[in-house]
């Protein structure tokens, strides 16, 4: 799951990256409006947690653009102020939720996830595909009923594979979700983790589609 935080305080910033990181994300940064809105316009984000006070361009006038230009990834607005009339604002502008500063991390975190499983058509925290099942809130895993130990990178790679269920999905799209922008993209990372989860979980739980990707098998 690929998240873009925008937020000008870098203290700020690196702690709610640090939590989405920790619970399965690749999160990125941005810190002022002009970079926010290009790169919330350009890139494939499942999820934009979107400060209001920012620098160059307000996150008002940002979310306006976006929704204007067709940009439908799901925003989780930021507020230090919090009043009535900055929410409707927010809703008004095409935000998908509001949480006013200050905020408990685990919230942030259940409220990201809660947004990305809308928007992919997923409203339950729990996906199976046969003998596995994936709790998205707990990112845990097990298999036939018994946990299954999995790292973040690996929950990240099979629990995006679950919520785009029925499609093969290419390994440019998986780099994407699985490294930051100073990673390596080197297609052969995402074979690797494959190869790690096919140990853990079995050969037969991801299927590879030559020239087109992988995708989870059906029960």
């Amino acid at each position: 799951m690929r998240v873009l935080i925008v937020e000008d305080d870098a203290r700020i910033a690196a702690d709610i990256a640090e939590v989405l990181q920790a619970s399965g994300f690749r999160a990125e940064l941005a810190a002022d409006g002009e970079e926010a809105w290009f790169r919330g316009g350009t890139e494939d984000y499942d999820v934009i947690v979107l400060d209001l006070g920012l620098p160059r361009l307000d996150g008002l006038t940002v979310l306006r653009r976006w929704r204007g230009e067709g940009v439908t990834a799901p925003v989780l607005v930021l507020s230090a102020r919090g009043t009535w009339i900055e929410r409707v604002e927010g809703i008004d502008a095409g935000a998908d939720d509001y949480l006013p500063k200050p905020f408990e991390m685990a919230e942030l975190v259940a409220r990201a996830r809660a947004l990305v499983r809308r928007s992919a058509g997923h409203p339950a925290t729990l996906e199976r595909a046969g003998p596995l099942a994936l709790d998205l809130g707990r990112m845990s895993a097990t298999l036939d009923g018994r946990p299954v130990s999995l790292t973040p990178l690996e929950f990240r790679l099979v629990s995006h594979l679950a919520l785009h269920r029925g499609r093969p999905v290419p390994p440019t799209e998986l780099l994407e979700r699985l490294y930051g922008d100073d990673d390596s993209r080197d297609s052969n990372a995402v074979e690797a983790v494959v190869a790690r989860l096919r140990r853990k979980l079995g050969p037969n739980v991801i299927e590879t589609r030559r020239g087109f990707g992988y995708l989870l098998a059906d029960p």
